[in-house]
């Protein structure tokens, strides 16, 4: 065969060589911006150093040519040197012989064979460099020592020897990660300019191609078969053999060694399942494929169990993710992500998710396809699939099915095989633990969130009297649920119980510990205890829970007609009062009192006068306190920040969050009330003491008519004298001989009335039948009213029921 020599033609019956390349792609910026292992190895530079650098940094020609060997870049005769070509002075490929230094010392350098391809087109890449260590060619044990003359790379316009093709096919796989249209528009541009060749001497001339490791199997199985059969026949094996397949083994599992490290190194920085996902795709396209397709059982997806044993046919799979090289939108349409379909028994996806194992389809075929394609109303998905190398690896975990992946390699590269289908299903295993992991979590995540919603209460804006408006922050992941919680309780009298709290600790059990303390302030609470005096009985029940927990407490009751907030203080941090009049804002100085589960300590009750307008400001410690930072910092900026004039109480809450959360170095729940104490004014209460007897009956409804038409309210009026009257004579029936007193409250559209005596028996609701003489008056109220209730007092008791707007 003929190669055009600088000599001229010569015959020579030559073989493809194979050189392990280095190969670098340069941007039109003169930044490295693809540096491949094998440039890692040659150049001692790794990738992250490598990339984004100036490419004449990296690769120092100039200046770099030891004293002694100053003919050295005329000798291989064959242009320009390389630097000329990095910085795009010229626009035809060149080739050389250089020798660089590498990082590690004066004497380190290398004798490095280079060829550099000027790119054109739309993508970035400018310039392609392929390089070759000229000393591990000159150790070759196939040379003889004086036989090569000069060894120097060049290039072959013409293709018609042996090898050829075996470049066009090989040379995707070491260029950079890019789609197959772009990696097959620098391929045609190399071949175009000159297939890459090494001169062994003036007349002899090899073609190159790049020593991949992998894809020699063939080679390898190849001399490996010979070698047997050899052995079989007593014949001496070819020289080298034996040791080469060893090299060649070991080269092939240590480039998917590194592989797996890699994704592995890649995958699991997240216990969000999406974003497992998405770096599991990744880490796969376009080094081990170009396509992956992902998918799920839907109740992974949904945070569900399962049921036990392997899918089948009606198993839904939901499509999580579709990460693909090829141009943008191409896939979206067709496989669109979010969409759930089962896989029937015929096809290969089935046979990978029913039996665990990988399944392998070296090209996919026309009938295949049509059988895949069927799956897809609508929607013809042959054009993706046809053709294509197939590896459905199964995502699994304590071996059971949790979805799999499908992953494909378009035409132009080498099909996948047993090696691939090893690497696929280790890579599978380590992806379905991860998946696992992030599934594990997101379904404790979804069964703590519900746990925590359903223990906070959904706090009505407006109460009597005030506004009210809360936030709620979990702590860091792993402190999802925590024991921090708010509360507001209606009392009688248009009074507010105002309750925050914090179980100190995480997780499960602080949760259950403070919804058990949250339901026991609730409940004490409505029988309008003292705070001091439902602390204490609290201290009590956390010693007789005996789960050794402790907790804070600050218990607030708030009396809108008689402007005044009633506090009690178990160790938690006092509360904030912004002043409507000023705009001042301070922390009010409480007896701090101990943690509820201390036992046996006193809790002390202060009285403080406030005006409408007024906000209390409420909250628990982690919306304060930041590790290794004194408290006293986060109180004063709570104590700023809650004096900053807000459009709404929510944007007020807001202001708060933003002012403390920025400090960073937040790790526990946060808990946040603001009340806005408005008040009632005296027009808006009327009150009537009554005598004991039945015809104050009648001047309860007279009153209380009146004053609803006073007010504007005499749409309720109708309503109110019933439940008036009915109340009123249980007061004088059971009144000990001491007062009965009426009490009318207007709050906003609503209507209070308050009946309060002398008697300590508190009434119940009876079921009263027909002949029933007593027993119907409560029932009547508990139909028509919006609420009502009873408490004791400390002269008696209490008995009021709410009215809101009438019904249109």
């Amino acid at each position: 065969m003929e190669y055009g020599t600088p000599d001229g033609p010569v015959a020579h019956h030559a073989v493809a060589g194979r050189i392990p390349l280095a190969v670098v792609v340069i941007d039109g910026a003169g930044l490295v911006s693809h540096w491949s292992t094998g440039a890692r190895k040659l150049f001692k530079y790794a990738k992250e150093d490598a990339v984004g650098s100036p490419a004449g940094d990296l690769l120092p020609v100039a200046g770099a040519i030891p004293e002694g060997h100053a003919n050295y870049g005329e000798y291989d005769g064959l242009g320009p040197d390389l630097e000329t070509s990095l910085y795009g002075r010229i626009s035809y490929p060149a080739a050389g012989r250089a020798r660089l230094s590498v990082p590690g010392g004066e004497d380190h350098r290398v004798d490095v064979l280079w060829w550099a391809y000027p790119l054109v087109g739309p993508g970035p890449e400018r310039l392609l460099v392929l390089a070759a260590d000229a000393d591990r060619l000159a150790d070759d044990d196939d040379l003889e020592p004086g036989q090569v003359e000069r060894i120097a790379p060049g290039f072959a316009l013409h293709t018609d020897f042996p090898g050829a093709d075996e470049l066009a096919d090989r040379l995707p796989e070491i260029l950079p990660s890019m789609s197959v249209g772009e990696s097959s528009r620098i391929v045609a541009q190399i071949l175009e300019l000159g297939y890459p060749v090494l001169e062994f001497s003036k007349h002899d001339r090899v073609p190159v191609t790049p020593d991949w490791g992998v894809p020699r199997r063939a080679e390898r199985t190849a001399r490996r078969l010979r070698a047997q059969q050899a052995a079989a026949e007593g014949a001496a094996p070819e020289p080298g053999a034996q040791e080469e397949a060893e090299d060649l083994e070991y080269a092939a599992v240590r480039e998917h060694l590194e592989f797996l490290n890699e994704v592995s190194g890649r995958i699991g920085s997240s216990l969000d399942l999406s974003r497992t996902i998405v770096e599991v795709s990744r880490a796969v396209v376009p080094r081990f494929t170009d396509v992956a397709g992902t998918y799920l059982r839907e109740q992974v997806v949904a945070g569900e169990g399962f049921p036990e044993g392997p899918p089948d046919e009606t198993t839904m799979w939901h499509r999580v993710a579709v990460e693909h090289t090829d141009e943008p939108g191409r896939w979206d349409d067709v496989v669109p992500v979010g969409e759930s379909m089962p896989f029937p028994a015929h096809t290969p996806f089935f046979q990978c998710m029913t039996s665990g194992d990988p399944v392998l389809v070296p090209r996919i075929s026309e009938e295949m396809g049509n059988a895949i394609a069927s799956q897809f109303e609508k929607r013809d998905i042959r054009p993706l699939i046809n053709h294509r190398s197939m590896l459905v690896v199964p995502l699994k975990a304590r071996n059971v099915v949790l979805g799999f992946m499908i992953l494909l390699r378009h035409r132009e590269r080498p099909v996948f095989n047993d090696m691939d289908r090893v690497t696929g299903a280790e890579l599978a295993a380590r992806a379905g633990l991860v998946l696992d992991n992030a599934r594990m979590y997101t379904y404790q995540e979804s069964v703590a969130d519900t746990l925590q919603d359903s223990m906070l209460p959904h706090i009505e804006p407006r109460m009597t009297g005030c506004d009210i408006a809360t936030r709620y922050l979990p702590g860091t992941l792993l402190g999802r649920v925590g024991g921090d919680w708010f509360d507001s309780v209606k009392l009688p009298g248009s009074r507010t119980a105002l309750v925050v709290g914090d179980v100190m600790g995480h997780g499960l059990n602080s949760a259950a510990m403070m919804g058990q303390l949250r339901t026991a302030v609730q409940t004490m609470a409505a029988l309008d205890l003292p705070p001091a005096q439902l602390l204490r009985n609290l201290d009590d029940l956390a010693q007789r829970l005996g789960e050794h927990y402790l907790a804070t407490c600050l218990y607030a009751v708030y009396d809108p007609i008689a402007s005044e907030l009633h506090l009690a203080n178990a160790g938690h941090i006092p509360p904030v009062l912004v002043r409507a009049d000023d705009g001042r804002s301070e922390l009010l100085d409480l007896p701090t009192g101990a943690p509820i589960g201390v036992g046996g300590v006193p809790f002390e009750a202060v009285t403080v006068r406030v005006a409408p307008g007024d906000r209390l400001l409420m909250c628990t410690d982690g919306l304060v306190e930041v590790r290794g930072e004194d408290i006293g910092v986060g109180l004063a900026t709570l104590t700023e920040s809650a004096a900053h004039p807000a459009a709404s109480m929510d944007a007020a809450c807001d202001t708060i969050i933003r002012a403390l959360n920025p400090r960073g170095g937040r790790k526990d729940d946060v808990a946040l009330l603001m009340a806005r104490l408005n008040g009632i004014a005296d027009e808006d209460v009327a009150t009537w003491r009554l005598a004991l007897d039945p015809s104050e009956v009648s001047r309860a409804r007279d009153l209380t008519r009146d004053r609803l038409r006073t007010w504007s309210r005499g749409a309720l009026a109708e309503t109110a004298e019933l439940l008036v009257s009915e109340l009123v004579t249980n007061a004088v029936r059971h009144s000990r001989g001491g007062r009965v007193e009426l009490r009318l409250v207007r709050s906003g559209s609503t209507l209070i009335c308050e009946v309060e005596d002398d008697d300590h028996t508190l009434p119940t609701l009876l079921d009263a039948g027909p002949d029933d003489e007593f027993g119907r008056g409560l029932r009547i109220v508990s139909v028509l009213a919006k609420e009502w209730g009873t408490s004791r007092t400390a002269s008696g008791k209490t008995v009021w029921f709410e009215l809101g707007p009438p019904r249109e």
